[in-house]
């Protein structure tokens, strides 16, 4: 017969490699499925964010051949060739600038050019006919002409809007077309930032925009000799090869998204993720390429957790069928001793039964004790949970005093904004509208860190601590204050090195000191007459020194040691809580720095936080000096 312990082990020599197997593969297809997901999702993002931007750039230009085609000047011109055309190429010179296109040229009837606003250029357009591009076909039978394509003097890409100049003759018929020509490349300039590749295709299926300059000008899919030659008739593309772009299928999702790969080149090491888009105002087709090495990272992470935590459950297994195989051991041990134990119990019990006469008085006056101790415990209990109780509410007390002051600046800048911004609309300057909204956005964002962090205030600080640019969080603070400064006429004289200076603090916390100590210093100049605010940046070896400086009535010597005191003020009643330079104090303690104040001679308070130093910045000040020369003596 088999040894019943070692067929239970090759059992178990089978069972859990397959387990591994399983456990590794689940985890990794379960991570694969979440990440391409959060990759489609980020993908079609940036595509319909890509896409809504380069129709907003080329549709803002739609408008001006039809404007010039208006111009009086433009039409006197048409009718009478033979005169002088340098105020029609001053003209559509002025309006090139000005609207910030390539080009603009005139074409007659017969699709010559008359008048261009590069007259003055080696490579201008005049005398050049146009009869071929589709943009003159369909102006000057009477529509829009839209067109992309290389140009036929200086071959870079541009897209092309046209509309027909009709006399004012009682003809119908166009008597000539105007073009506008815009380049593509500052769009693809912007897709630089991405981290992604974007493409365009036309309706023939040539990628003529992309991110990446090795994929402009070839062709999705390969091209047959009758379509290359289409394509070489309308000089749409001039003499490109336009060769295939070596795109290769691998598998096709449900949201038909695609998985490809390039089968040389620049990105043949990769496996991107295709999502297309297309746009039917243009009749072209944006595409985006994602690289999948997020998704295979995520594969890899899972995997090895899913494997780790599989050998810790076998390790913990293992270890527990180990302590109770040694519990049964000490089980049969025990039996054995229990006998032994037995006699010498009845042995003890006679010697116990004398004692516990003595025990039981003994135990009487314990218990009396043990009941007064519990009644004094439970007095003791009781009044510690009342203390902790009152300094609860002390404390949410303090912070819902703390909160309505820390928000009441930026909830007035968020009013201002919106005040501005309907302004703004009823004016219809959108983007100065879009410019006041997002500064709303960004305030309410802000407010919800400091109330965030305002719940910090009764506590030290955790590791949460980074480098913070001291410059950066004056230009916040001014920033939330800009129209009270402008408004008040406060000159602002800014005092530090040229270099920015940073400092080991909490980004948000910090500029709410700053905020504070800069709205104070504003409501002590309220009546100074030339009021003057003054910031400075002055690094220590160790430490950095910020002062906030006004030139308003100073504070009363016998104040200055009572400022930071919770609930002092001097301002009238009901202009503030006695709060702001209280918490401002207590947050630059717990910033690891102290917050002082005095007066200057001359007029006006200060304020100065001292903070340390980040540690970088004094490392690379110590390596910087260490590489200097030493000064000959």
């Amino acid at each position: 017969m088999a040894n019943p312990r070692r067929s239970w082990r090759l059992w178990l020599l089978f069972v859990v490699p397959l387990g591994f197997a399983l456990v590794v593969w689940q985890a990794a297809s379960m991570a694969r499925g979440q990440a391409l997901q959060t990759l489609q999702e980020e993908a079609e993002n940036e595509l319909r964010l890509s896409a809504a931007g380069l129709e907003g750039h080329l549709s803002r230009h739609d408008y001006l051949p039809e404007l010039l085609a208006t111009r009086e000047v433009v039409k006197r011109f048409l009718a009478a060739p033979e005169r002088d055309a340098m105020p029609v190429n001053l003209l559509l010179d002025h309006f090139r600038a000005t609207a910030d296109v390539s080009d603009i040229y005139l074409l007659d009837r017969f699709a010559n050019t008359i008048a261009a606003s590069n007259w003055h250029m080696d490579n201008t357009f005049i005398g050049q006919n146009y009869a071929f591009r589709s943009y003159y076909q369909d102006a000057i039978a009477g529509g829009q002409g839209r067109f992309h394509g290389l140009g036929v003097q200086s071959l870079e890409r541009g897209y092309y809007f046209s509309a027909p100049v009709m006399l004012d003759d009682g003809d119908n018929r166009p008597d000539g077309v105007m073009v506008v020509k815009v380049l593509l490349d500052a769009i693809e300039q912007s897709w630089g930032g991405q981290n992604a590749e974007l493409l365009i295709t036309d309706q023939d299926d040539i990628i003529f925009m992309a991110s990446h300059p090795e994929l402009r000008m070839t062709a999705l899919n390969p091209l047959s000799e009758d379509e290359r030659d289409a394509l070489l008739a309308t000089r749409r593309y001039a003499d490109e090869p336009l060769a295939p772009s070596r795109i290769r299928l691998l598998d096709t999702h449900r949201d038909l998204s695609r998985d490809v790969v390039f089968s040389d080149g620049p990105l043949s090491d990769e496996t991107f993720l295709l999502l297309t888009r297309p746009l039917p105002e243009f009749g072209w087709a944006m595409h985006i390429l994602k690289s999948q090495q997020p998704v295979k990272r995520a594969q890899w992470q899972a995997a090895l957790l899913a494997g780790g935590f599989y050998g810790v459950i076998l390790f913990a297994g293992g270890f527990g069928w180990q302590r109770m195989r040694l519990r049964r051991e000490r089980e049969q041990f025990a039996e054995r001793e229990r006998h032994t134990l037995a006699r010498a119990r009845d042995e003890l019990e006679l010697n116990v039964e004398r004692r516990t006469r003595d025990l039981v008085d003994s135990n009487r006056r314990l218990s009396d004790e043990i009941e007064e101790r519990r009644r004094a415990e439970a007095n003791l209990r009781q009044t510690r949970d009342e203390l902790i109780q009152a300094t609860k509410l002390a404390v949410l007390g303090q912070l819902a005093a703390g909160i309505n002051h820390e928000l009441n600046q930026p909830l007035a800048a968020i009013r201002a904004y919106a005040e501005n911004a309907r302004a703004f609309l009823a004016r219809n300057r959108l983007e100065t509208v879009d410019a006041n909204l997002e500064q709303v956005v960004e305030l309410t964002a802000r407010m919800a860190a400091i109330s965030a962090q305002l719940k910090q205030f009764s506590r030290k600080s955790g590791d949460s601590l980074t480098a913070v640019s001291v410059p950066a969080c004056f230009d916040y603070a001014l920033r939330l204050y800009q129209a009270r400064l402008s408004d008040a006429g406060v000159e602002v004289k800014r005092h530090w090195p040229a270099h920015d200076v940073w400092v080991r603090a909490d980004l948000v916390r910090l500029e709410q000191v700053m905020v504070n100590l800069i709205g104070n210093a504003l409501q002590a100049m309220a009546d100074t007459p030339a009021p003057k605010l003054t910031l400075s940046i002055s690094p220590q070896p160790k430490e950095v020194r910020i002062a906030v400086a006004d030139n308003g009535p100073g504070i009363a010597p016998e104040h200055l040691k009572r400022v930071f005191e919770p609930f002092f003020t001097t301002k009238s009643s009901g202009s503030g809580l006695g709060l702001g330079l209280s918490i401002s104090s207590r947050i630059v303690d717990d910033l690891g720095g102290r917050l002082e104040v005095d007066n200057l001679p001359e007029r006006g308070a200060r304020f100065t936080i001292i903070l340390p130093l980040d540690p970088e910045t004094i490392v690379n000040s110590e390596q910087r000096n260490a590489e200097e020369p030493a000064p000959h003596a």
